[in-house]
């Protein structure tokens, strides 16, 4: 099966204060870590959507083999951004669905997500019981996720009308947004750490 990634890292960061993608952690830029963590696991290809300050990023960050999208409408909110990321993928027969803001997140919790795929698979890592990322979107499933995707809900209304397997991923990532400076507690994990 081959899975792709996609990077959702287009949003502004107001409550952050600048662009997520551009927050530096352990020496490295968000995105470029997460980029990272995507091509680790073995998705292909890897799909990173900019907007905000998205020449600023793509001065400062490295994103070696990765494809760089730019989506015009980031402002819309992360719908959009979802959609101009499924749009270049191209063929796969899933997607890994990342956030910028989730440090935490590993190579381990990717490859549980990553066993399950196939193209009617919907999957979503939870930690203790709480839902969150990375979601895995069967290609059966694009172009109903890039129907309904608008503003910052994202594919949360897809997932609500579908059945979606969850994958406990507390044991092996933390799954926490950044949202704020505050939120990058000391001990956060790498995110290519992990089992």
């Amino acid at each position: 099966m081959r899975v792709a990634g996609l990077l959702l890292a287009a949003g502004a960061g107001r409550r952050f204060g600048t662009p997520k993608a551009l927050v530096p952690l352990d020496g490295k830029l968000f995105v470029d870590s997460a980029a990272e963590l995507l091509r680790a696991a073995g998705c292909e290809p890897v799909v990173v959507v900019l907007g905000a300050q998205a020449g600023e990023v793509r001065a400062q960050a490295t994103l070696d083999g990765v494809t760089v999208v730019d989506n015009p409408h980031w402002e819309t909110g992360m719908g959009s951004s979802l959609r101009t990321g499924l749009h270049a993928i191209g063929t796969a027969d899933a997607v890994l669905v990342l956030p910028v803001d989730t440090p935490g997140v590993t190579v381990g919790a990717l490859h549980r997500l990553m066993e399950l795929a196939e193209p009617t698979v919907l999957a979503r890592a939870t930690y203790d019981g709480e839902i969150g990322h990375p979601v895995l979107i069967g290609s059966g499933h694009f172009a109903g996720v890039m129907a309904s995707a608008a503003g910052d809900q994202g594919a949360r209304d897809y997932l609500k009308a579908n059945t979606v397997r969850h994958v406990e991923c507390a044991d092996v990532a933390d799954g926490a947004d950044v949202d704020r400076p505050e939120d990058l507690r000391p001990g956060i994990r790498r995110r290519t750490g992990g089992a």
